[in-house]
C-alpha cells in the first residue's frame, strides 16, 4: 500500500452508523477509492437509496464475500458486530489484505476476558497477538507495519488519551479511578429498539450497564500497560445515554501522586501530544464540550483540581462516530499507508 498510489478500499457492514461515517470520510479522501461496500440487508441496492445524503453516488451494496473483497480491495474496514467481524478478519488477513476492525473482536488480549464479557469463545484466537491497538497517538510506530488493527471503543478513546500519559509519568495513581461517561444515541447503533427510539430518549438522561460494561476490560487493559503493570487496579466505569445524536463526554476522577500539580499535568499532556493534529489540550480552567468536537476527528480535554477531595478531575470529549470509530480508523489507514495522517479528516 505505497503512499503515492490510490488505495482500493472495502467496507464490510457498511449500512450502520459507523459504515455510513466511513463512506462519508472515504469519499472525500484524495487517495482512497471505495471499491466495495457490503450489506446483507441492502445487497443490490444503491448506497444513495439507503443513505439519501449520498444520492447520485454510483455505488451499490453487495453481499459480503471474502473472495470478492480480496479481488477488489487492498484495505478492508470491518464495521460488523463482535463475533462476526472475526469471521471475515481471518480469511481476509490470510489473503494478505490489511484489515481495520471497528468491532471489539481484537481489542482484548486475553480470550478468557473476551469470553467473560461477550459470552462466547473468541472466534479467531490465533490473530490476537497479530492485532495492533488502533490508538494512533499511543501506537503509531506499531501501526506503520500492522496488517490487522483493532480500533478502540469510543468510551476507551475518551478515557485513555488523557489518562495514559499521567499514569506513565506517575503523576496519578492507578488505584480508585472513576469514570462517568455520557454518549449520544448513535453509540447504540443503527437499530430500532425500544430504549433508543425518540420518545424514550428525548428529555431523558439515564445510566446503563453501570457494572460490567463491555468497554471496561479494554480500558483497564490499556491503563495497566500505561502504569507498567500486568494487571490494572479495578476502575469504576458508569456510562450514560443522553438525548443527542453524537458525542461522548467523560469525566474522570483521579488521585494525584504526591507533588502533582495542575501545572505538571498540563506540562505532561503538552509534552506527550505536542505534535498531535487531533489532540486539543484546553486552556486553564476550561473543560471539554462535545459541541466543539462534533463531526471532527479531534479529542479535547482539560482538568481541574478539587481542593475539597484532593482529586484531579479530567474532562474529555470526542465525536463517538469519528474519533470514536470511523475517523480514527481512517487515521490508522493513513499511517499504515505512509500517507499524511490528516488526509481526508480535515
Amino acid at each position: 500500500m505505497p503512499g503515492t498510489e490510490q488505495i482500493n478500499v472495502a467496507i464490510v457492514g457498511a449500512s450502520g452508523y459507523s459504515g455510513e461515517e466511513l463512506i462519508r470520510l472515504l469519499l472525500r479522501h484524495p487517495q482512497a477509492k471505495l471499491a466495495c461496500v457490503t450489506s446483507r440487508q441492502y445487497a443490490e441496492r444503491p448506497v444513495g437509496e439507503v443513505f439519501p445524503r449520498f444520492a447520485g453516488l454510483d455505488l451499490m451494496f453487495s453481499a459480503p464475500s471474502a473472495d470478492q473483497i480480496a479481488e477488489l480491495a487492498e484495505v478492508v474496514f470491518l464495521a460488523l458486530p463482535h463475533g462476526l467481524a472475526a469471521e471475515f478478519a481471518l480469511p481476509l488477513f490470510e489473503k494478505g489484505l490489511r484489515v481495520i476492525d471497528i468491532s471489539a473482536d481484537f481489542r482484548l488480549r486475553d480470550p478468557a476476558v473476551y469470553r467473560q464479557y461477550y459470552g462466547v469463545e473468541h472466534p479467531a484466537v490465533a490473530l490476537l497477538d497479530k492485532a495492533v491497538y488502533g490508538l494512533p497517538e499511543l501506537y503509531r510506530d506499531q501501526l506503520r507495519h500492522a496488517q490487522l488493527v483493532a480500533c478502540p471503543g469510543c468510551y476507551p478513546t475518551s478515557v485513555l488519551l488523557p489518562v495514559c500519559p499521567l499514569l506513565s509519568s506517575s503523576l496519578v495513581t492507578p488505584e480508585n479511578i472513576a469514570v462517568c461517561s455520557i454518549s449520544g444515541v448513535s453509540g447504540a447503533g443503527r437499530k430500532v429498539e425500544l430504549p433508543f427510539i425518540f420518545p424514550e430518549c428525548n428529555e431523558s438522561l439515564r445510566a446503563y450497564a453501570a457494572t460490567d460494561h463491555r468497554h471496561l476490560p479494554e480500558i483497564e487493559q490499556e491503563l495497566a500497560k500505561a502504569a507498567g503493570r500486568d494487571q490494572s487496579a479495578p476502575i469504576s466505569f458508569i456510562p450514560h445515554l443522553a438525548p443527542v445524536n453524537r458525542g461522548i463526554h467523560s469525566t474522570i476522577l483521579l488521585t494525584p501522586s504526591p507533588g502533582t500539580s495542575i501545572e505538571k499535568v498540563r506540562e505532561c499532556w503538552h509534552c506527550t501530544y505536542a505534535d498531535e493534529p487531533f489532540v486539543r489540550i484546553l486552556a486553564d480552567r476550561r473543560l471539554a464540550d462535545t459541541k466543539h468536537v462534533a463531526w471532527t476527528n479531534a479529542i479535547e480535554f482539560g482538568c481541574a483540581f478539587d481542593q475539597h477531595t484532593g482529586r484531579l478531575i479530567v474532562s474529555s470529549a470526542i465525536d463517538n462516530l469519528v474519533k470514536g470509530a470511523s475517523g480514527q480508523a481512517v487515521q490508522c489507514m493513513n499511517i499504515m499507508g505512509g500517507l499524511e495522517e490528516t488526509m481526508g479528516l480535515r
